[in-house]
């Protein structure tokens, strides 16, 4: 799914160290904010998986329809939670990026690594995830107080502005494993 392996192994541990740090939000008092983390999570390990170069594993046949089904299912609850909350659409190109990569790997040559999808919906997920990314950098930048409005001080895992860098990091992983579709 990509060019070198240096920059596939920085893409692993980029991806892996963003589910990582998702699964420590997941223990935010915030409801909320528990849910989101727990798919970003999810999509972050899930990005670390298949960003692993081919030449050191390459994934049974079963494998990309399985992560296809699991994006899907991850895709059905972004649209029920949408309901509530505008955010969760993301969440939703998220899951069908990967569902979409999934499936194009699925039906490449040996199922390695590589293979070439729509030009036209590659081209529609690239120019998505440009603008999120550019986006969100711009949001990341004024984000300054760590006290709550009541004063106290939050746990690293509220911080918004390390869950915005989180978000920040998934979105140009997903540029990096769209660009070599």
């Amino acid at each position: 799914m990509h060019g070198p392996d240096s920059s596939a192994w920085l893409l692993v541990a980029l991806c892996a160290a963003t589910g990582a740090y998702c699964l420590l939000r997941m223990r935010s008092g915030v409801p909320e904010q528990r849910r989101a983390a727990g798919g970003e999570a999810l999509m972050g390990f899930g990005m670390a998986a298949m960003a692993v170069p081919a030449a050191v594993f390459s994934p049974p046949a079963w494998a990309w329809p399985a992560y296809a089904v699991l994006f899907a299912a991850t895709g059905l609850r972004a649209l029920w939670a949408a309901r509530d909350s505008r955010r969760h659409l993301h969440h939703l190109v998220g899951a069908g990026a990967m569902v979409y990569m999934s499936l194009v790997m699925a039906g490449s040559p040996g199922h390695a690594h590589g293979g070439s999808g729509s030009p036209p919906l590659t081209g529609a997920l690239l120019l998505y995830f440009t603008g999120y990314v550019l986006l969100t950098g711009v949001r990341l930048v004024p984000v300054a107080a760590v006290a709550d409005p009541g004063g106290a001080v939050r746990g690293w895992g509220d911080r918004p502005e390390l869950a915005r860098a989180c978000r920040l990091s998934m979105g140009i992983a997903m540029l990096a494993m769209l660009l070599t579709l």
